[in-house]
């Protein structure tokens, strides 16, 4: 194997690791709530052991450098990793991906407004689209109009329109280092899940030692080991590629939640989202 082909391998791989485990994230997510640790909890535990690491590795003066952007940022991105986290607690996980994957629609509409970028008719076709998937998957016929019937979709689009406020705030912060920026996005979820917890009153969970310990390492190996692969994958591969790579994440949750959960998508869901999936390939593309 030539040289200036290994780097291309690793890099594929690391990617490939962190689409699986994200995946996948949803079980051991699962777990927890099974065992008293609600999603509010667990993500502030898990995140919460995620940031302690990111801080003890970032310098403050670049906490301190855009201080109004990178925390908008990063609770933008807090909010994307809770509301996930509750939608695929409260729902059908492989329907929660697909939902946050209407986030091509989002990122179009923000980088028309707020970066000025042209809507040209590739950036159209990838909106009508996705549109058309969503209309299809959440379509009820009691209500005869595609709205969310659920509190899990309601939280799954969310996910995505966060996520694509944070890739247009992220891009706004280029003189800041990745790192910087991924350590701010977990301390974000782990600020955002802490306010949820005081809003709804969400009483301390009664659980043994060993599930606290089981959360904090979900986070500071799985999050952490996640994040950096991503961060690998895509400094060394074309947008285009690492962005279809990381689509393996729907293969991943649909696999397991058979496997795991016997979760079953209707047809016109997965007719839906095989369209949702054609905009975000689509838009990676561009």
């Amino acid at each position: 194997m030539s040289s200036n082909q290994n780097p291309d391998i690793r890099a594929i791989s690391a990617l490939l690791y962190a689409a699986t485990l994200w995946g996948v994230f949803w079980y051991p997510m699962r777990l927890l709530d099974e065992v008293g640790m609600d999603g509010l909890w667990a993500t502030a535990v898990s995140f919460g052991a995620a940031s302690v690491f990111g801080l003890f590795r970032v310098q403050r003066s670049e906490w301190l450098c855009s201080p109004v952007a990178l925390w908008s940022m990063a609770l933008a991105t807090g909010w994307c990793n809770l509301a996930f986290v509750i939608a695929i607690l409260d729902g059908p996980v492989v329907r929660a991906i697909l939902l946050f994957y209407l986030s091509p629609i989002w990122s179009v509409l923000l980088g028309y407004l707020f970066l000025g970028e042209r809507v040209g008719r590739r950036s159209l076709m990838v909106l009508v689209v996705a549109l058309i998937g969503a209309g299809i998957m959440l379509w009820s016929s009691e209500t005869g109009s595609p709205w969310p019937a659920t509190r899990s979709d309601w939280f799954a689009l969310s996910s995505g329109v966060a996520f694509s406020i944070s890739n247009v705030l992220v891009r706004k912060l280029q003189h800041i280092t990745v790192f910087a920026k991924t350590s701010a996005s977990w301390v974000g979820a782990l600020v955002v899940s802490l306010v949820g917890i005081v809003v709804v009153d969400d009483p301390l969970p009664d659980v043994p030692s060993h599930i606290w310990v089981s959360a904090g390492t979900l986070g500071l190996i799985c999050l952490t080991t996640m994040t950096l692969a991503v961060q690998y994958g895509v400094t060394r591969l074309p947008l285009h590629r690492s962005a279809v790579i990381l689509l393996f994440e729907l293969v991943a949750g649909t696999v397991s939640s058979i496997l795991l959960a016997n979760e079953l998508l209707s047809v016109r869901e997965v007719v839906g989202g095989g369209l949702i999936v054609l905009a975000a390939w689509w838009s990676s593309r561009r």
